[in-house]
């Protein structure tokens, strides 16, 4: 089976402050997270040390930019970011956060900078948000099967491979 991450943006670019009452639904979906799914953590620092905002295409940017120039490293971009982001209360909406992550995978700087600021990058998250609406996705994460030319959301329960398997196999 194939794996490909597949970007769905979710929130454009924006430098307002995230609003309060949004900043609360978060930190209460966070809690939620933590209840249902043991082991799940949060470092809620992120909240007092950052100035948050609802951006995150500068991330799928960068999980990009890295795609552009080490595909294989696409995965590790994507978990380092959501570890900044979660346990490090680090913005992954700042552009030097995301370069550190480059640089702490190895790749080179310049290039980096240069890609995820670049009208192909842009475009590229642009293609793969359009492609999340055509198959009918608008939650993130998501999995979903493809099987010939037809697409499946598959239901998710962090709890248990074997039902989300169930559905697969």
């Amino acid at each position: 089976m194939d794996v490909r991450y597949v970007l769905g943006g979710l929130a454009a670019d924006t430098d307002e402050p995230m609003p309060e009452e949004m900043r609360l639904n978060v930190i209460d979906n966070w809690r939620r997270i933590q209840r249902e799914i043991p082991g799940t953590e949060f470092n809620y620092d992120f909240w007092s040390r950052c100035s948050p905002r609802r951006s995150t295409y500068p991330a799928c940017r960068a999980i990009i930019a890295c795609r552009m120039q080490q595909p294989e490293l696409e995965s590790e971009m994507l978990l380092l970011i959501q570890q900044a982001y979660y346990l490090l209360a680090r913005n992954s909406s700042d552009l030097d956060v995301l370069v550190a992550l480059a640089e702490q995978l190895g790749l080179d700087t310049r290039q980096f900078v240069d890609d995820i600021q670049s009208e192909v990058c842009q475009n590229v998250l642009l293609e793969e948000i359009e492609f999340c609406r055509e198959i009918n996705i608008s939650s993130f994460p998501s999995l979903v099967l493809k099987q010939g030319k037809s697409y499946t959301s598959l239901d998710i329960d962090y709890n248990s491979s074997t039902f989300i398997l169930s559905q697969i196999l």
